[in-house]
């Protein structure tokens, strides 16, 4: 179990193995719930589009979706 405390300003620092394990950055967005007398913190997943950004980069998803269209409409003949 880990122990933090509360500063004057609310904040609370989340120790570091959680956030290694939980992968969570600077900047890390939380949704906040109060579940009978305890205080559920759940990170926000980010934004997909800003994850997927540069990822397929140099791929034709066009043609390869179409080549696979092709391949379903030959094998229904």
């Amino acid at each position: 179990m880990e122990v933090t405390s509360l500063s004057a300003e609310g904040k609370i620092v989340i120790p570091k193995k959680l956030r290694e394990i939980l992968r969570l950055r600077p900047g890390t967005k939380f949704t906040i719930e109060l579940e009978g007398n305890r205080i559920i913190l759940r990170p926000m997943k980010g934004d997909v589009a800003r994850r997927l950004y540069g990822r397929y980069k140099g791929l034709d998803l066009l043609k390869d979706l179409e080549d696979e269209h092709l391949r379903e409409a030959k094998d229904l003949r």
